[in-house]
């Protein structure tokens, strides 16, 4: 088998190239976009073609390149199904097994906390624990509904409880480690190491870490596969060209499952709750989209960047007010009231039909 481990000294990130020289099908995790000449290079030389480009969550610090790589060599991108990157080939699923090769699987380990949708990947005795478990660390739990408890547990529960000598293969390292092992980290990691559950909270509440500085852009970018809005565009008219029979997308599953969830309201009701007033109106859609047209006091909040930048939104400061939420045809705005439904709010109505039906009447 061939295994390499890169690393990208602008972000600290590594990523991991893992391929079958019999087959000569090969798997890139947690790839960066500034280094895909560097990747498809390293490919070509040795013969391999890509199957997948699979993520341990969407980044706040650089941008994937899975997306570029879907375009230049049709690899399948894997996203976590509660990460929101709508465009991603596979929502991944707490389980699922990534085979390739003659026989090699890579299973899928949940680890959220970090954000709720980091996973973990097992492959032999390879843990790839992306910003859920680092050398003598981990990653921290103050954005993108991130959670202390819940990446205490998933250590402590599930990765801990791996054989000793599984190696572990981080994310990032800023000290010029590569690998450790799940022995070293349950006896030694200091944030985790005897530490009881309410330990690891205070350590990690107390953290008061900056901003990633990336943040603003990495976020929507990887819930976009990391391509910018051109490249969305044409990578979805190249699908749909080489699709031509249209079936149902994972996005339109996970709409439709997410409307069973929330409350949606058609536009004249929406007409009659602004015209009372009292309501909240956010936007869902780009800034592009924002500035071509929208409703009157709208709040422009994308759905790439929601979970994010909500807590700086004073409007929305009152979880209990009443918030109407649109986009452009009804889509991302029942996803959007979903993630806000989970986030806390008690009162979140998605607007049918999007601003297309609202400039219909």
């Amino acid at each position: 088998m061939i295994f390499k481990q890169l690393f990208d000294q602008e972000t600290w990130t590594y990523t991991y190239l893992i391929a079958d020289p019999a087959n000569k099908e090969a798997v890139f995790i947690d790839p960066v976009n500034t280094h895909i000449d560097d990747y498809i290079a390293l490919l070509e030389s040795h013969g391999l073609q890509l199957k997948y480009t699979l993520e341990t969550h969407v980044h706040a610090d650089h941008i994937t390149a899975g997306g570029l790589l879907r375009q230049r060599l049709g690899a399948q991108t894997g996203v976590s199904h509660l990460c929101g990157a709508e465009t991603a080939d596979i929502q991944i699923q707490d389980g699922d097994i990534f085979t390739f090769g003659n026989g090699e699987k890579i299973k899928v380990i949940a680890t959220p906390g970090h954000t709720r949708g980091s996973i973990s990947f097992l492959w032999r005795d390879h843990l790839f624990t992306g910003d859920s478990l680092f050398i003598g660390g981990c990653g921290r739990t103050d954005f993108q509904g991130g959670d202390a408890g819940a990446l205490y547990d998933c250590i402590t529960q599930r990765l801990f409880t791996l054989p000793d000598e599984t190696l572990v293969y981080p994310g990032h390292d800023y000290q010029g480690r590569w690998v450790s092992s799940i022995i070293q980290e349950r006896t030694s990691n200091p944030r985790l190491a005897g530490k009881s559950r309410e330990q690891f909270i205070e350590i990690m509440a107390n953290l008061n870490l900056p901003k990633p500085r990336l943040i603003d852009e990495a976020v929507p970018a990887n819930r976009y596969c990391g391509l910018d809005e051109n490249e969305r565009q044409d990578a979805v008219a190249a699908r749909e060209i080489a699709r031509p029979v249209r079936n149902v997308t994972t996005t339109e599953a996970m709409v439709a499952e997410a409307k069973q969830f929330i409350t949606e309201v058609n536009v004249a009701t929406s007409q009659q709750l602004i015209a009372e007033g009292n309501i909240v109106i956010v936007d869902t859609r780009e800034e592009s989209e924002y500035a071509a047209g929208h409703l009157d006091a709208a709040v422009l909040l994308p759905r790439g960047v929601l979970e994010f930048k909500i807590g700086a939104m004073p409007q929305l400061a009152d979880k209990s007010k009443a918030v109407l939420i649109y986009c452009r045809s009804g889509n991302r705005s029942a996803l959007a009231a979903l993630t806000m439904q989970q986030l806390g709010y008690t009162n979140v109505l998605s607007m049918a039909g999007g601003y297309e039906a609202w400039q219909k009447g």
